[in-house]
């Protein structure tokens, strides 16, 4: 219970890392207050509202980024803040490469604030992030999973670099902790093709219909490179992260349970 009696705010709250976040913020005894475009959605707060702790200790924010100074009463007291939410207008053939884009313009302009007004901030930055949602709605890396196991007829020629979930919102609480964390860190815990990510599901799962042709999609036809990345600093965090074979399990059960899938 670290946190016994902090005050943090989480925006975005509704979202995927977000909720974990919540979760594991009241867990360790902390006062969250949270951020959501529409309090009155269920489908946004009833997963939150239902969280241990949350009658005691969670507060909802309506929030919108595109809204200056509608974070103010969110923020104010608080002793940190987790900020996940990013806004994307999708306006492109490919939503992936504009939410990539808004992720790394809203962190460079984070870094270039903190730096001209001493703030301490550190930074996560996960690769494919996978693990059972708790929000009510499919986002898109929990898609691409159940794509695969819901009748695909085809899986791509490329690499599966992911973490979980719940250790990314781990990774976030303990930099906040760690006095000494600082900076950036990577979130890589897996990099394996698909083609192995389908071998671990079928291991567990022998009658799912998994997809047996592999497509490429790769620009120009380049090869498909396969590295990892250093989970050096990542460590220091003190984390144990999650097996790949656990987090697939717990993912592909939280869709059944959830009526996403019916096996």
């Amino acid at each position: 219970m670290n946190g016994e009696g902090k005050v943090v705010c989480v925006t975005g709250g509704s979202g995927y890392i977000a909720s974990w976040l919540v979760k594991i913020l009241l867990q360790r005894g902390y006062v969250v207050k949270t951020t959501v475009r529409d309090p009155g959605d269920p489908k946004k707060t009833d997963h939150l509202l239902a969280l241990d702790g949350a009658k005691e200790r969670l507060h909802l924010f309506k929030a919108n980024l595109l809204e200056e100074g509608s974070f103010d009463a969110a923020v104010d007291g608080c002793e940190g803040v987790f900020h996940t939410a990013s806004p994307v207008l999708f306006a492109a053939t490919d939503p992936q490469l504009w939410y990539v884009l808004s992720k790394t313009l809203a962190e460079e302009a984070a870094w270039k604030f903190a730096k001209e007004n001493s703030i301490d901030l550190v930074t996560i930055n996960p690769g494919f992030v996978s693990g059972p949602p708790l929000q009510p709605t499919l986002n898109g890396t929990v898609e691409m999973i159940l794509n695969l196991v819901n009748g695909a007829q085809t899986y791509p020629d490329a690499n599966y670099r992911s973490v979980d979930v719940r250790d990314v919102a781990y990774a976030h609480i303990r930099a906040f902790e760690i006095p000494s964390a600082n900076g950036r860190y990577c979130l890589v815990t897996n990099a394996l093709h698909y083609s192995e990510v389908l071998k671990i599901i079928h291991q567990q799962y022998p009658t799912l219909p998994l997809p047996a042709k592999c497509v490429t999609h790769s620009l120009n036809n380049l090869p498909v490179q396969k590295y990892m990345v250093s989970m050096e600093k990542a460590k220091t965090l003190g984390i144990s992260f999650i097996p790949l074979e656990v987090t697939l399990r717990d993912t592909i059960e939280s869709l059944k349970e959830k009526g996403f899938l019916s096996i």
